[in-house]
């Protein structure tokens, strides 16, 4: 099996680089291997690999940078996974995809399900919602994966913002009323390649295609997010200089930004554990694993 996999750099395409190894020959690239921004040349590439599967992590993600950006985000996040799409079409290759709970506007009052319709309320949401329409209307073999708050050891995070301020500082503020789940790259890069695994033995019988909702379990906002991490940054014997009790809650508008961020970033991952039978472990686990690699 042949793998082409692009954002090996990023904190997802980084873990996804370990987890397909086993599966076949992974062609991993980069920026500067290939601008997803640049039709002709990914185009090229995919000829030339000639890959059974596409694994697509690389995106547009400075999500306040997009809205004025919005030509380039609309490029990676939406023109190159359709591109992806006809030329894996061509090929009769898988497209493993990934996108984001953006594409939802966040009013909902529970966890959003595949079946909600989406309503991204930035650039950067409304462009990777183009990208999964383009792809799906593409290649009829994609899987689609909408995740959140991803995190990782490799690459800039949340986390790892954290664990740099409260170095630095005595109190932080932080929003506390947006909701989602931290989501460890390891553990969507563990999950994908074995999507990968399946689809290659199933491809005879019919394989479940389409999109799915993935992240860890339960629930959390980013002040909680934050005491979290700082609390287990402490307990590990991280010199700090702010506590637990010294992340002050702060509402979504006491912090404006360009771009507008659902407050409910809620998927529920229903039709996901239930198709392929697994299951997603919450997301303290994840993030506690994370944190002793920072560390």
């Amino acid at each position: 099996m042949k793998i082409l996999l692009t954002g090996k750099n990023g904190q997802l395409g980084f873990e996804l680089q370990r987890a397909l190894a086993p599966l076949g020959e992974v062609v991993a690239v980069g920026t500067s291997d290939c601008n997803l921004a640049d039709a002709d040349v990914l185009r090229a590439l995919v000829r030339r690999v000639a890959p059974d599967v596409i694994v697509n992590p690389a995106a547009y993600t400075a999500v306040d940078k997009a809205e004025s950006d919005e030509a380039t985000a609309r490029a990676v996040n939406a023109v190159a996974p359709a591109i992806l799409g006809e030329e894996g079409a061509k090929l009769g290759a898988l497209v493993l995809h990934y996108s984001t709970d953006y594409v939802f506007d966040g009013t909902k009052q529970g966890a959003y399900t595949e079946n909600d319709v989406p309503a991204p309320q930035s650039v950067y949401g409304r462009t990777k919602l183009e990208g999964e329409q383009g792809l799906a209307a593409a290649n009829p073999r994609h899987l689609i994966l909408r995740t959140s708050w991803v995190v990782g050891a490799h690459g800039g995070n949340f986390a790892k913002t954290m664990l740099r301020l409260a170095g630095e500082r005595e109190k932080l503020t932080v929003v506390a009323d947006q909701f989602g789940a931290p989501t460890p790259a390891a553990l969507l890069a563990d999950l994908s390649a074995h999507l990968v695994r399946e689809h290659a033995r199933a491809r005879s019988t019919g394989f479940p295609y389409g999109t799915y909702h993935v992240a860890a379990g339960g629930e959390t906002s980013w002040h909680g997010y934050a005491q979290f991490v700082i609390g287990e940054a402490l307990a590990a014997g991280k010199h700090l200089k702010a506590s637990v009790d010294a992340v002050a809650p702060l509402a979504t508008e006491q912090y404006p930004t360009p771009a507008r961020r659902p407050l409910n970033s809620r998927l529920d991952t229903t039709r996901f554990r239930t198709t392929f039978d697994l299951r997603l472990p919450p997301w303290q686990e994840g993030v506690r694993h994370v944190l002793r690699q920072i560390l």
